[in-house]
């Protein structure tokens, strides 16, 4: 996973990240130069916003 930062005045370490992923079903090749992708994952704190 690669985190998201936000910076300006201070510098803010976002709940989520830049994860990498299959793109096709049943694969497991996560690679980018081999067909994997990637996608944004957020952490969820149950019912309280982040």
């Amino acid at each position: 996973m690669r985190p998201f930062v936000l910076s300006g005045k201070t510098v803010t370490l976002v709940p989520g990240g830049l994860c990498r992923v299959a793109m096709r079903e049943g694969s497991l090749v996560v690679n980018s130069s081999q067909g994997g992708g990637t996608k944004d994952t957020w952490v969820l704190n149950g019912d309280k916003p982040c």
